[in-house]
């Protein structure tokens, strides 16, 4: 049904067990996306070749989509054979949106053609108009004034210049069509991402967001959870902290504008902080020596794994972070599924996708620290994942069932301690079906109600929305004082 739908998103579909496509078609994934032909040009062409076509979008990996065909020409010579334009200009680029089946129903992992600008009502009036400014990766930007707020099209990573010009662009489309401009920037906390500075260097107020409490924010204001605490499990990639460290694991009890850190993961050290990201065998290789084993990559050459060591020994470069995706890019790195990658999340799709059967959770230990958080030790798990007695895909499962009951854990403790019942799943970790459906199961058996994104994406595209409702309370506040 969503695929047949006026706004043709492309839906993540399961490959049938006796698929006739390349291997090279999302290589180590069971599943592929799925598009109807959402334009005359699009029928044309399917008319004429009588079967289905394998496309890709028009851009350099990490730049915006082309619309200019002087530009195409130019940068895809070398991977086109042929150009076929059309005689009316592109004036706005707007990618397709994506659909994946999480927990019974469609979920949206990007927004785009056919639903963006996509108008929300807040709960109430806000003081003066206000503009987020998103995250550094798979950006978007949200407006607000009076009772309305509108979340952009999917923007982009910001590291490239490319995108940042189209990030200033889609800034300016928004504030022209809606005939507002913003008299206060909120933008995340980490001083160096683009739409930061771009905030800061504005001339208008501003006001800092932690990353992961925009997630949460993000969950809770979709349901209109703004006057009860949830205990919401902020699980993804890498955002600054409130204490400077880069987090990823959290369990944050609240409501947005007032969160705390109920839960966490022991910090580990990423090995040359972004190179980690890009090469998940040196994260897998550090968290080894931290467990005391010593994991050999194959492939590696020596002197690369002993300069690592060396960097590890000392500290050098390496952030601390307690990232539950990186911990995913180490398990599929100790598992030999990737060594490197090309792309944002090869590593835990793969994880995802090579997973078989109900899986074993490892029994893992949590202590609270000065603070009262409380935080889970990993050592056990990257341990269990390179116990060669068991097969890979087993403990590639146990490795979801141990994340699953983690969660399950610090749930329970949250019910004793705050009376928590509501629990929200967010952050790009849980854009994982298998996890997210498991998850879900265990912490319903027990007696909670979970809560899961409907409209807007729980990766960081849903960060400017989070940003908003963050400040929602504050605003508001503003306003009846």
């Amino acid at each position: 049904q969503t695929l047949l739908g006026e706004e043709r998103p492309v839906v993540v579909l399961p490959l049938h067990a006796e698929h006739s496509l390349s291997p090279a078609v999302a290589p180590g994934l069971n599943e592929v996306g799925a598009l109807l032909p959402c334009a005359p040009l699009h029928y044309l062409l399917l008319e004429a070749l009588g079967r289905p076509l394998i496309a890709t979008s028009a851009n350099i990996s990490g730049n915006p989509t082309m619309i200019d065909p002087a530009v195409a020409e130019q940068q895809l010579a070398t991977i086109a054979d042929a150009f076929l334009h059309h005689n009316r200009a592109i004036h706005h680029r707007v990618d397709d949106s994506v659909y994946r089946r999480i927990g019974h129903r469609l979920r949206p992992l990007r927004l785009g053609r056919g639903i963006t600008p996509l108008e929300i009502d807040l709960p109430w009036p806000v003081s003066h108009p206000v503009l987020a400014v998103g995250a550094q990766q798979k950006n978007t930007v949200c407006l607000a004034w009076g009772t309305r707020l509108v979340l952009s099209p999917h923007i982009g990573d910001l590291e490239n210049f490319r995108t940042q010009l189209a990030f200033e662009q889609q800034i300016r489309t928004l504030c022209e069509l809606y005939g507002v401009q913003p008299e206060e920037m909120i933008h995340d906390t980490h001083a160096d991402y683009q739409a930061t500075r771009w905030a800061r260097a504005s001339g208008r107020d501003c006001h800092s967001i932690p990353h992961h409490f925009a997630h949460a924010s993000a969950l809770c204001g979709e349901h209109g959870r703004f006057s009860e605490d949830t205990l919401v499990f902020t699980w993804d990639g890498t955002g600054l902290g409130t204490d400077g460290t880069l987090w990823g694991g959290e369990a944050l009890i609240g409501r947005p504008g007032q969160w705390r850190r109920h839960a966490t993961f022991e910090p580990f050290p990423l090995p040359g902080g972004e190179a980690a990201i890009r090469a998940p065998w040196r994260l897998a290789a550090t968290l080894s020596w931290e467990c005391g084993s010593d994991w050999q990559p194959a492939p590696i050459a020596a002197t690369e794994l002993t300069l690592l060591r060396a960097v590890w020994q000392r500290r050098l470069n390496c952030p601390s972070s307690s990232s539950v995706g990186r911990l995913f890019d180490a398990a599929a790195a100790l598992l030999n599924l990737v060594d490197t990658v090309s792309h944002e999340a090869q590593a835990p799709t793969r994880l995802e996708a090579f997973a078989r059967g109900a899986g074993n959770p490892v029994e893992l230990f949590h202590h609270s620290d000065f603070d009262g958080v409380l935080r889970c030790r990993w050592p056990p798990l990257i341990r269990h994942l390179l116990d060669h007695r068991l097969s890979a895909i087993q403990r590639a499962a146990d490795f979801h069932a141990t994340l699953v009951q983690i969660l399950l854990t610090q749930a329970q403790a949250a019910r004793s301690s705050a009376s928590i019942r509501s629990i929200g799943l967010t952050g790009g970790v849980f854009q994982n079906r298998r996890l997210t459906e498991a998850a879900v199961a265990a912490l319903a058996a027990n007696g909670f109600d979970v809560l899961l994104h409907e409209r807007i994406p729980c990766n960081d595209a849903g960060i400017s929305f989070g940003q908003v409702m963050d400040r929602l309370p504050a605003l508001r506040y503003r306003e009846e004082t």
